[in-house]
């Protein structure tokens, strides 16, 4: 559908990309010891998806997460699926993403993915495929939720002329979501601080849900219950905390003791179930790019219905089969670092030099568990403005759903695009942008 012809929103980009600089919408990124703050650059042209396309991703999303979180309660406590040899025990406790101080925890209201970052392509074929399962701290709702906000403002008119769902009741659903799981007490957004990537996402969402921003030093333990304590000396107790960092730094007395933004024994409380940790910690092992590969037969095993959504064509060199095929097609594939995230970790076997393809091989035949082989989907372009000119770029889409009384897609979602002509790369943290997500009502 093409609305331009009823919108100045695209003639208003550089005022809405000017606004977003003012309130510092920015991601940070660390690089070799030093951290550095850039602007997300935003395009104009949004992303459209028709009330019947997203009632059909909406299905799918919903029954993904559904098993992904059957998934983290069975690992962690019946361990089902490894018995029944679904999916190699290797797969499970050689993933990094595995924590042993979770066996035998089942969190409040036996939800462990309480906000899904579900990120997708729509290939060529218009058929959708999920490429990765965000369960730990998926980051990017606030873009859009501020993007919306002051495209509302700079171009009242676009909005008057198009039926588009409303984004502005994220911070509602995942308040709610947190309600719904918190033990007693105050709900605070956890944040590890300002040289944090995604520090802006944390104070806008803290500041949407009205709730506490709040860091490690402003959270202590006291028999067995989690108290914050304000600048006064006032102290309140903490029923849910929505923590944005991840598990190694989460609890010095359990994880990782360097850990200086931690709480100490704040997951000895979670463990007696006296506060919920959103997301909760153990997660990483659902969204393991190996354990991806698995997904489809979660959603058999534990819903016992075939896949509405499928992953992209995947192999594991861990297997025979698969390790022959990759090495037979290397030059068509996409190999993934199974512990990477962010861009980082990704190669075209087709981009590589003699030598580094000798070289990548030794490693994958050394560590098969480290990676996966993924086909290249020639996914779709989506139109951007680029020095006044309208050109097609790669873009994916990440999708937010939010489980708590029952799993709910938020009618929105991150598009990130690459400014790359030549690259499928779309992260924020390898130069993408991001563009806003419209579903019609209609």
């Amino acid at each position: 559908m093409d609305l331009k012809d009823s919108m100045d929103l695209f003639d208003r980009a550089d005022v809405v990309n000017s606004l977003l600089a003012r309130y510092g919408v920015k991601f940070g990124i660390y690089k070799n010891n030093t951290f550095h703050e850039q602007l997300f650059p935003f395009d104009a042209i949004p992303r459209i998806l028709s009330a019947q396309e997203f009632a059909y991703l909406e299905q799918g999303l919903k029954q993904r997460v559904e098993a992904l979180n059957l998934f983290l309660w069975d690992i962690y406590n019946k361990k089902h699926i490894l018995r029944d040899k679904v999916i190699p025990e290797e797969f499970i406790y050689a993933s990094s993403g595995y924590l042993a101080q979770c066996e035998g925890i089942v969190p409040p209201g036996a939800v462990y993915s309480h906000i899904s970052g579900i990120d997708l392509v729509q290939g060529k074929d218009n058929e959708w495929y999920v490429l990765e399962d965000n369960l730990r701290v998926p980051s990017g709702a606030s873009y859009p939720m501020i993007a919306r906000e002051l495209c509302r403002r700079s171009s009242p008119r676009t909005f008057q002329a198009v039926s588009v769902a409303d984004n502005r009741d994220y911070a509602l659903l995942l308040k709610r979501t947190l309600e719904h799981v918190n033990t007693g007490g105050l709900t605070v957004v956890y944040t590890p601080g300002r040289y944090n990537a995604a520090y802006f996402e944390h104070s806008y969402l803290a500041e949407k849900m009205r709730v506490p921003l709040v860091t490690g030093s402003d959270l202590e333990v006291e028999n067995d219950r989690l108290y914050f304590k304000d600048y006064s000396g006032k102290k309140e107790q903490v029923g849910a905390v929505y923590r944005r960092i991840s598990d190694d730094f989460l609890d010095p007395m359990n994880f990782d003791p360097q850990s200086l933004i931690g709480v100490p024994h704040i997951f000895d409380v979670y463990r007696k179930g006296n506060v919920a940790l959103v997301n909760a910690p153990g997660n990483g092992v659902a969204d393991d790019k190996g354990i991806y590969y698995f997904v489809p037969k979660m959603i058999e095993y534990y819903l016992e219905q075939e896949p509405i959504l499928h992953n992209a064509p995947t192999y594991l060199p861990y297997y025979e089969a698969d390790m022959k095929y990759v090495l037979e097609h290397f030059d068509s594939l996409v190999l993934k670092d199974v512990a990477e995230a962010g861009g980082y970790g990704v190669v075209f076997g087709s981009s590589m030099t003699a030598g580094q393809k000798d070289d990548f091989i030794r490693l994958l035949k050394s560590e098969p568990r480290r990676f996966i082989a993924q086909e290249v989907i020639d996914f779709c372009d989506l139109p951007i403005q680029e020095n006044g000119e309208k050109v097609d770029r790669k873009a994916d889409l990440r999708a937010f759903v939010l489980s708590g009384e029952e799993p709910v897609v938020w009618k929105s979602g991150l598009t990130r695009f690459s400014r790359n002509p030549d690259s499928f790369i779309v992260n924020s943290s390898q130069g993408g942008g991001f563009k806003d997500t419209w579903v019609l009502n209609q």
